[in-house]
C-alpha cells in the first residue's frame, strides 16, 4: 500500500466518522436537516474508502478478531438491530407502500379516489371532470392516466386548467 494511504486511511476514517456522527445525531434531532442531509448521505460514501483501506492495511490483526466470540458477537448484534428496523417495515400491510413526505401520500390518495370524490378537491363535481377527461366518475386519476399512458398528475393539472 502507497505510504500516504497507510498513512491517512485510519485519520480519514476517524475524520469522516466523526461528520457522520455529528451530521446522524442532527438529522436523528431534525436540526438543519437541509445542511446536514446530502453531507451525511455523501461523506458516509465517501467513509467506504478510507474504511476499505484501513481493513485492507490490517488485515492480519482483523483476522485474529474474526477468530473470537467479541467480533462475532458484535456482528450478530449489529444485524439483529438492523432487522429491528426492517422486518416492521418488510412485514407491515403498507410494505409495498411508496415512502416519502406526507403530501405525496395525500395526492396518491386523491389519485386513487374515483373522479366523483376527488374532483371536488380540484374544484370541480365529478361529472364535469369526467366530461373533461372523458371519463366515468367511478373511474380516478391512477386508472385512467394508466389507459392513455399519462400520469395522475398530469390529468389533475388538466383538471385545474394549468399548463402541463
Amino acid at each position: 500500500m502507497p505510504a500516504i494511504l497507510n498513512r491517512y486511511a485510519t485519520p480519514l476514517i476517524t475524520g469522516l466518522f466523526l461528520v457522520s456522527m455529528i451530521s446522524g445525531i442532527a438529522l436523528f434531532f431534525h436540526w438543519g436537516s437541509a445542511w446536514f442531509h446530502g453531507m451525511h448521505e455523501w461523506l458516509s460514501m465517501v467513509l467506504i474508502v478510507p474504511f476499505v483501506l484501513h481493513i485492507w492495511k490490517n488485515w492480519r490483526p482483523m483476522t485474529t478478531y474474526f477468530k473470537r466470540a467479541p467480533m462475532g458477537l458484535a456482528l450478530a448484534l449489529s444485524v439483529v438491530a438492523a432487522l429491528a428496523f426492517v422486518l416492521p417495515a418488510a412485514t407491515s400491510s403498507q410494505s409495498g407502500a411508496r415512502g416519502g413526505p406526507p403530501q405525496f401520500a395525500i395526492a396518491q390518495a386523491l389519485f386513487d379516489a374515483p373522479l366523483s370524490e376527488a374532483a371536488p378537491v380540484l374544484g370541480l363535481s365529478g361529472t364535469d371532470a369526467a366530461a373533461k377527461l372523458d371519463a366515468d366518475v367511478t373511474q380516478s386519476l391512477t386508472e385512467i392516466a394508466a389507459a392513455r399512458e399519462s400520469s395522475a398528475a398530469t390529468l389533475a393539472q388538466q383538471l385545474m386548467g394549468q399548463p402541463q
